[in-house]
């Protein structure tokens, strides 16, 4: 999506949006022109929730949008964004306010229309006008983030397959000047067998995706899960839970467009992402559940359900990242429905091996908008992975508490101590909400932009 309407400018322009909250109504009353106000009383108008008003100049056009502010600036530019075709500008002097706002009005402009045909010309829409040009940029790169995670997850898998996973990081590496390399075939069964077995039944072969990019700052890797579909393999989902299974490659679309953030606005870090790239289908070489499969950190794992494919391929590829010394290392994954049930869809569940960087991320999501939950990585549960028929369970002896001992697996693959955070999340929002449309979404994303942003400038 490259139009969020949004244009820059160094000074304002358009008609001023007043977002007023309740507390003020009765000062701003006493100070505001009478024509407004014998509009408003005409109109019986009242600041209530989510309500907006026209207020008109000497000659009866619209002067300026009267706004009643809600608790959250990102809703209210969502919510403005529908206003009748124009430029607008937000009188605000607060920056974090100017900034959430333009997002969620960004935000609220996506469309995935790539395979809809039409012939009518597209409706115009209202423009917000930002004239700080430090916030447009950044706006204008989370934006475009949150369109690229959006637009991959909701393309259909006979389209985003593994190879079209591996064609999307190629046009973003090379859009940023990142390099790249990618392992499949006869290599990558040999260095990384976890990632393979879950792949090697699907027409499309699996394949590692290992990209870098910057040479100064601090060492960041991020690693997203990239199932394009999941049939849940010889463990097969019923066709209510395989509907809309595009959305398991939903980690590897995160660490795309958290890449491309970074990358867009310059941050000074040295990045790497890793996306083991696979379909869990079903065909004479599927996986049994009980096999005991390799991995690339040797250690041997029982397969307890072939539906728990995700943190097969992570483990993997974490152990690859983890035999450098990271900064921060984060992987983001849909990889439980335990997490729904614990923390429904629209909250990421975090998991971390360092309590100050977990509590950090939780303030980071309040601070963007974009709140994430912090779950524990409860020991006493670890010994549950111990107790397969042969090997390591990939899944545990017990169906409770399958979030944590999901990320308590995921964490044996850690092969140095390192900041380590495990995004459990759903990437898709089952119904529209201001901002947040239905379909693919990225949640979590803009609060670890955040956090890394916060590394990169200390």
């Amino acid at each position: 999506m490259d139009n969020h309407h949004l244009i820059k400018e160094h000074k304002t322009i358009g008609l001023p949006i007043i977002r007023l909250q309740k507390t003020a109504w009765q000062d701003w009353r006493e100070s505001a022109p009478e024509r407004w106000l014998n509009w408003l009383d005409s109109q019986q108008f009242s600041l209530r929730e989510n309500t907006m008003m026209a207020l008109p100049d000497a000659d009866h056009r619209i002067e300026a949008v009267l706004q009643s502010a809600s608790e959250k600036a990102f809703a209210d530019g969502a919510r403005a964004s529908k206003l009748s075709p124009g430029t607008y500008h937000l009188m605000t002097e607060n920056e974090e306010e100017y900034e959430a706002f333009a997002l969620g009005w960004a935000l609220e402009n996506y469309d995935f229309s790539t395979y809809r045909q039409s012939s009518s010309a597209p409706t115009p829409k209202a423009e917000l006008a930002i004239s700080d040009a430090a916030i447009f940029d950044r706006v204008e790169a989370l934006a475009s983030a949150t369109a690229l995670v959006r637009d991959l997850i909701n393309t259909p898998a006979n389209i985003l397959t593994p190879a079209g996973l591996e064609h999307a990081a190629r046009d973003l590496a090379k859009a940023f000047g990142a390099k790249i390399s990618v392992t499949l075939g006869d290599d990558l069964a040999k260095h990384f067998p976890a990632i393979h077995v879950v792949g090697r039944a699907a027409e499309v072969p699996p394949r590692l995706i290992d990209f870098t990019w910057g040479d100064v700052g601090p060492r960041i890797t991020l690693i997203g899960k990239g199932i394009t579909f999941d049939s849940g393999g010889l463990d097969i989902k019923p066709s209510s839970g395989m509907e809309i299974m595009k959305k398991d490659m939903g980690g590897a679309a995160h660490v795309l467009g958290l890449a491309r953030a970074v990358m867009a606005t310059g941050l000074p870090v040295r990045l790497r992402v890793l996306i083991p790239a696979a379909e869990n289908a079903v065909s004479a070489l599927s996986m049994r559940p009980l096999d005991i499969i390799d991995t690339a950190a040797g250690i041997p794992v029982e397969v307890g359900n072939t539906d728990a494919e995700g943190r097969l391929v992570l483990a993997d590829a974490i152990h690859l990242a983890t035999q450098e010394d990271n900064d921060l290392l984060i992987d983001f994954a849909t990889l439980t429905g335990a997490a729904r049930v614990a923390l429904g869809t629209g909250l990421p569940a975090v998991f971390s091996n360092d309590a100050e960087l977990g509590q950090r991320l939780m303030a980071h999501g309040l601070k963007t908008d974009d709140p994430v939950w912090l779950m524990p990585l409860h020991a006493p549960y670890d010994k549950q992975l111990d107790q397969g028929h042969a090997a390591l369970s990939s899944t545990g002896s017990s169906r409770y508490g399958g979030a944590i001992t999901a990320a308590l697996f995921l964490q044996r693959f850690l092969g140095k101590p390192q900041p380590w955070a495990h995004f459990d999340i759903m990437a898709w929002n089952l119904s529209a909400r201001p901002g947040h449309p239905k379909g693919g979404e990225a949640m979590a994303m803009r609060a670890v932009f955040s956090l890394i942003r916060e590394m990169a400038e200390a």
